[in-house]
């Protein structure tokens, strides 16, 4: 069994300046650490239990396979915030069949991610 201690997702944007702007200044995450120089330079950010490193440079894209799924305590507060900070917003928060209350915004480079709200009444919140 692999015991894992830590976990991160590994970007590499087409545009790192571009990413770094988003992540830290739009989506405002806190920077966990920042590594070399130069404009692909690697900076990592906290992701909740996990880490976001937007490093290096990619030709392409990231697949469109790939989603962020970012869970916070308030979507309505994070919509508003993410709206005022100038982030385009896919689709607005409501309420899935699931019971899950999602936003879907996009990176600069077209990765989608889903902003979620877990209702407290919600079986995520609670053991069977």
């Amino acid at each position: 069994m692999v015991h894992v201690l830590s976990s991160r997702i590994l970007l590499r944007p087409t545009d790192p300046e571009r990413s770094r702007a988003f992540y830290g200044q739009r989506l405002g995450l806190p920077v966990y650490r920042e590594f070399g120089t130069g404009p692909e330079r690697g900076t990592v950010y906290f992701l909740g239990g996990g880490f976001l490193e937007v490093a290096g440079r990619s030709d392409a894209a990231p697949s469109p396979a790939l989603k962020l799924w970012l869970q916070v305590a308030d979507v309505a507060a994070a919509h508003d915030e993410l709206v005022a900070a100038g982030v385009e917003v896919l689709r607005p928060p409501r309420k899935e069949p699931w019971g899950l209350i999602e936003m879907w915004i996009t990176d600069p480079d077209g990765t989608e991610i889903v902003v979620v709200e877990v209702p407290a009444d919600h079986p995520l919140r609670h053991r069977p």
